[in-house]
């Protein structure tokens, strides 16, 4: 996620002028599936990962959202509502794996987006998380709508 130098050499009449230029070193969504864990599913699709990062910005904007394994399970235990979003590159996995058989007990969506470096970013903070619970707001009922609906058709697992 860093910044790569790269010089660019161009030939004008004779001249030769080097122009350092910086090019955004960031992974493709399939580069990033390579990392996934085996318990990944239901994975969101690259347009519905794009959908979602959007929704937990402006969530993030209007602080209605709650990150981080401790925090998401109290507050999903609680009674919270939304939709989770949990990285699907987390190491070791016994860390969060108990957390979408919460949601699936309390009836909240949740999918899977492949970076936590991506979902941490998305929250404005350099700090990835792997996972966060997104509360509905009027500010932005529209974006939390579709994603709630392409994270409800998304296949279950088994």
């Amino acid at each position: 996620m860093g910044k790569i130098k790269v010089e660019d050499v161009s030939m004008n009449e004779g001249d030769k002028s080097a122009n350092a230029s910086t090019i955004e070193d960031k992974k493709s969504y399939d580069d990033l599936l390579v990392y996934l864990n085996p318990i990944a599913k239901p994975l969101a699709s690259r347009k519905l990962t794009k959908r979602a990062y959007k929704c937990v910005k402006k969530a993030s904007k209007q602080k209605k959202l709650r990150r981080g394994v401790k925090e998401v399970q109290k507050f999903v235990k609680k009674g919270e509502t939304g939709f989770v979003l949990f990285a699907g590159d987390t190491r070791p996995i016994e860390v969060m794996c108990h957390l979408p058989i919460l949601c699936e007990e309390k009836n909240i969506p949740y999918c899977y987006v492949p970076a936590k470096a991506d979902l941490g970013q998305a929250t404005g903070t350099k700090r990835p998380t792997c996972c966060i619970l997104v509360k509905q707001d009027e500010a932005y009922q529209d974006v939390f709508d579709s994603c709630m609906e392409g994270i409800k058709k998304l296949p279950q697992p088994v």
